[in-house]
């Protein structure tokens, strides 16, 4: 059948090959997004909001039970309202973050740098 109908061959073909690198594209910027927008040093955390507290500090409960206090820094990319939102519907939230270092060793601090 191919060998019948070589332009609709080809049509398929590049077809085929275009959605294939698309698909590898939009893969590759899912997965090194993050690292591009905010750097090597920041982890991910995935949960809840659980609490709020004064200056936009939250607690995040993650799908294991443990629960993580956040700071959002000074560079942080996220609104009262958009965290309290998140909170009342008990959205999925996921926060980029990093570990402030006291005196050149991580202290436990964690600091929000994007929040959605």
């Amino acid at each position: 059948m191919l060998s019948i109908f070589p332009r609709f061959t080809a049509a398929l073909f590049v077809f085929l090959l275009i959605g294939s690198i698309s698909l590898a594209c939009i893969g590759g910027i899912a997965v090194l997004g993050p690292v591009f927008q905010h750097g090597d040093n920041v982890e991910h955390a995935n949960g809840k909001i659980v609490a709020i507290g004064p200056g936009m500090d939250f607690t995040l409960q993650m799908a294991t039970g443990k629960r993580l206090f956040f700071q959002c820094s000074q560079t942080c990319h996220a609104s009262l309202s958009h965290l309290q939102r998140h909170m009342r519907e008990h959205a999925s939230t996921d926060v980029y973050y990093v570990q402030q270092d006291c005196a050149g060793k991580p202290c436990g601090l964690l600091l929000a740098v994007d929040v959605d």
